[in-house]
């Protein structure tokens, strides 16, 4: 059994469409029984396996499995490129076509491994794509590797998948505690600390610790792992999760823009365009943060094209109403929209907030009336994991703006507290803003136009807890911090404002904290 260290960019491989586009995926050390190319090919797909480009991974384990027929890993490893790890399962068929071109059976297959290593990973997957329901064998995986873990403790593969395996056991179990999420980013980032090239490492530490309260363990892994593999789009895009957590909005917008292009130029017609469209949609949230309005529109323009252009993607056509109704909140540029059973939920927080605004109170009647309709017939707002439960959230959200319009007081704050009960039954916020006017941030709001600036602060420090850096909420805070005299502390915020809004001076915020800013020199 030969070890082998590689940096996967130096070796090389057959020629093939995919590897032609990878210089470097990073470094791993996988032992196997096999060597030569199929062996360069297997270590070239497991890289890019670990950083989720599936198909480029799948061209690599078919490379491998033409060169060595019997290579029992080479099917091990593409058995796990037709499923995301950390989402609903959406294709059993594959994996189990390709378990069946390695052997007819279980038992055959098995008998096919020529090392107890290989026969453990076999083994492991054998349950993932076996009989049951789709979260029993995802629970029966993670045990089988929690069992090679203990086995092989020293071994970096095993501990990076028995990682993941963890990450996704945590979403079949339902479990929200994150102590799954919490015992996989420390093995992980044990791997990483001894070796911070070593995509899987870097990457799993990334979804482990994607909350506010554990993104800073990720940072180190965040910006390694920008750099490990500049041609895969999930590796472009997964980093700003951490630096999302961090309101590091230049980062935000600068690697979505490079894994959408990465994304774009590894489509063809007929793939699935999620790595795209999930980049574009971090890329539009970086960028209205950082007040760059003309490249949030660009976003909006590069989905509709990639509806226009690709047939049957569900997911683009899902999140065009979610960008736009961001837009038009993140700049309040308030916008108006029909109104139908249809309208998404985002869409009708985004018109609804727009007729306030703009004093069009029966418009937001309506707004709220489809949400409330919406919530009884169990819309779930394109959520997969919490259910209605956004869509209850910006429901009450609505009716507080409605009810604070009209000058009940009270009420709007009962609506508020309701959002946030329901707000505190979901996971902590891990991406763009959801619903699309944070409640912390949009219940501080409320409570200023109520003259009450000392709850209000509150709200608004909550609100940049769970989302650093967000500039309306650091408006948000520096104006309720006016309102109760606190003068220094309101200053930091509109520098912290003026930082992130940089050459952005026709904005009123920043006219706004100029002006205080010059009138509080001292």
């Amino acid at each position: 059994m030969k070890t082998v260290t590689i940096v996967i960019g130096a070796v090389l491989v057959l020629a093939s469409p995919a590897s032609a586009q990878f210089e470097n995926v990073g470094v791993i050390d996988f032992p196997t029984s096999v060597t030569g190319e199929a062996q360069e090919s297997f270590l070239r797909g497991v890289a890019i396996l670990h950083s989720f480009g599936w198909k480029q991974a799948i061209s690599e384990f078919q490379t491998a499995q033409q060169l060595d027929p019997d290579f029992v890993l080479a099917y091990w490893g593409e058995t796990l490129c037709y499923n995301h790890p950390l989402q609903n399962e959406r294709d059993a068929d594959s994996p189990r076509r390709v378990l069946e071109r390695l052997g007819p059976t279980r038992e055959a297959r098995l008998a096919k491994a020529p090392t107890e290593r290989e026969r453990g990973l076999l083994g492991a997957v054998e349950s993932l794509w076996g009989e049951g329901e789709w979260r029993e064998r995802r629970v029966a995986y993670m045990k089988a590797m929690s069992r090679l873990y203990e086995q092989y403790s020293d071994d970096d593969e095993i501990a990076a998948f028995y990682a993941l395996s963890m990450l996704s056991g945590a979403r079949a179990l339902r479990d929200d505690s994150l102590r799954l999420e919490i015992r996989a980013g420390t093995i992980a980032l044990d791997v990483f600390n001894r070796r911070p090239e070593h995509p899987g490492a870097a990457h799993y530490v990334i979804h482990s610790f994607d909350d506010p309260t554990h993104a800073p363990l990720a940072l180190q892994a965040a910006f390694a792992f920008a750099d490990i593999a500049p041609s895969v789009a999930h590796a472009r895009h997964m980093p700003t999760h951490i630096f999302i957590q961090h309101g590091m909005w230049d980062y935000v917008s600068d690697h979505n823009q490079s894994a959408y292009r990465v994304a774009r130029d590894l489509w063809q017609p007929g793939d699935n365009v999620g790595d795209g469209v999930h980049a574009l949609d971090w890329g539009q949230y970086g960028d209205l943060q950082r007040g760059d309005y003309v490249s949030a529109r660009q976003w909006i323009d590069r989905l509709q094209m990639i509806i226009d252009t690709s047939d049957g993607q569900t997911r683009a056509v899902n999140t065009l109403p979610l960008v736009k109704a961001r837009y038009i909140v993140e700049t309040e540029e308030w916008k108006e929209g029909p109104i139908s059973k249809e309208s998404s939920a985002h869409m009708l927080l985004a018109v609804g907030l727009s007729a306030l605004r703009t004093g069009d109170l029966e418009t937001a009647r309506q707004a709220e009336a489809v949400l409330e309709e919406q919530v009884a017939e169990g819309n779930d707002g394109g959520s997969t994991r919490d259910g209605t439960q956004w869509v209850r959230v910006m429901h009450k959200e609505i009716k507080a703006s409605i009810l604070t319009a009209q000058g009940m007081a009270d009420e709007a704050i009962q609506s508020m507290d309701e959002a946030l009960e329901i707000l505190n039954t979901v996971r902590l916020p891990n991406g763009a803003a959801n619903p699309v006017k944070p409640a912390y941030e949009l219940y501080g709001e409320i409570l200023l136009q109520l003259n009450q600036p000392d709850e209000a602060v509150k709200k608004f420090e909550i609100s940049l807890q769970r989302m650093p850096n967000r500039p309306r909420s650091l408006l948000g805070l520096a104006r309720a911090l006016v309102g109760v005299g606190e003068n220094v502390r309101a200053a930091e915020q509109y520098q912290k404002l003026i930082r992130v809004w940089q050459d952005r001076e026709s904005f009123p915020g920043i006219k706004e904290a100029q002006k205080f800013l010059r009138s509080n020199s001292q």
